[in-house]
């Protein structure tokens, strides 16, 4: 290897070098297609779902996780498939409440050691290599966000889907975050901080609402998709996943208006 070496020019070295880089650069465009491509053919067939997010520090006990574990159960009672990271805390309850109401129950994890296979409580799973690949599958297909107390990736998912609203890069959905009282000094903070120094709007809070019971959250998804579903049509309706879902809902609103 050293010997041939020594028969190149300088520039010959770094043109080798510069193919090495590109050729790597070309497989890893192929691998990230790849997990674009696994994540919209699971996640294109699995009918209405709503996407949670929160803390995986929250054990059993944690009333965030009880609270997170309920209002999926309600969801998957009523015909969604629940979505989440697929790891421990806020994402298990969820996928354990999806389970156990006898729902599709989806984690789309990423390949760190504290998320995979973390999580019992799954029906499908997907591991993905890259971050934002991931990011794209939890928010595709979402009728909503279920935004429950936690860290760093948890405000990550919170503010990406308010940028893309913001920006009007995609169609607002609701965004709704569960606890006041966590949730509340943040709003605080945006609106006396950010709103006065002119680095967002007063209407940009509009994009979503604090919550604290999960009655309440299946009441405005269901709502959403009514409305969606009146505004889109048969455009709404393309995958027939959807249909049970919205004959239940609107026999549901039927009665109680009726």
């Amino acid at each position: 290897m050293k010997r041939w070496k020594s028969f190149l020019h300088p520039k010959e070295l770094e043109l080798i070098g510069e193919l090495k880089a590109k050729q790597g650069d070309v497989w890893r465009l192929f691998r990230i297609l790849s997990e674009f491509v696994q994540g919209f053919d699971l996640l294109s067939e699995i009918g209405p779902s709503v996407t949670f997010f929160g803390s995986s520090r929250f054990g059993e006990d944690n009333p965030y996780y009880q609270l997170a574990y309920k209002t999926a159960y309600l969801f998957g009672k009523e015909g969604y498939a629940i979505v989440t990271g697929g790891g421990p805390g806020i994402m298990e309850a969820a996928n354990r409440g999806a389970y156990e109401a006898g729902a599709e129950s989806i984690g789309l994890q990423i390949d760190i050691p504290t998320e995979v296979n973390k999580n019992p409580y799954l029906t499908k799973r997907l591991v993905f290599k890259h971050f934002f690949v991931r990011k794209v599958m939890l928010l595709r297909y979402a009728l909503g966000y279920i935004i429950f107390p936690g860290g760093y990736g948890t405000f990550d998912e919170l503010f990406e889907a308010l940028t893309l609203m913001q920006t009007k890069k995609m169609y607002p959905f609701p965004v709704l975050l569960f606890g006041s009282d966590y949730w509340k000094p943040l709003v605080r903070y945006m609106r006396h901080v950010m709103i006065e120094n002119g680095t967002i709007d007063e209407d940009d809070l509009n994009f979503f609402q604090i919550i604290d019971h999960p009655e309440e959250a299946v009441e405005i998804i269901d709502r959403f998709v009514l409305e969606k579903s009146k505004f889109l049509g048969e455009d709404f309706v393309r995958n027939r996943k959807f249909l049970p879902l919205l004959e239940r809902l609107k026999e549901k609103y039927r009665q109680r208006e009726g």
